[in-house]
């Protein structure tokens, strides 16, 4: 199983299916399915079974809510410009510190615009 190149929080688009062309926030992403769920894109209708809360208010009926999306249908979106672009990685060296005052370098994974070159 691959990582995902979207997090939660990403602005993206939908570049193909019924919603094609809309674009939403990630509001969760399910990486053993490798789906997204996205802020008013694939909107399913689930009807409830009516039933009592403990106050005694009446629940149930037709919730509409955003069902999954398949990964490779959404493209993030390049925060520069607002247009949609792919994702690739850039290694760069950055220095920590040791809470005994000692320091090291590592490195860290940033994520980068194919289209632009500018971190996202």
């Amino acid at each position: 199983m691959a990582s995902l190149n979207i997090k939660k929080g990403d602005h993206v688009q939908v570049i193909t299916g019924k919603d094609k062309g809309v674009t939403g926030k990630v509001i969760e992403v399910l990486p053993e399915a490798e789906k997204v769920i996205v802020e008013g894109v694939n909107r399913i209708k689930k009807h409830t079974k009516i039933g009592q809360s403990v106050r005694g208010a009446k629940t149930g009926g037709i919730i509409t809510t955003e069902a999954p999306i398949h990964v490779s249908n959404v493209m993030l979106i390049d925060p520069s410009d607002n247009r949609p672009t792919r994702v690739g990685y850039r290694r760069e060296t950055v220095t920590k510190n040791r809470t005994d005052g000692t320091s090291y370098e590592t490195t860290r994974s940033v994520r980068v615009s194919k289209r632009t070159g500018k971190d996202i």
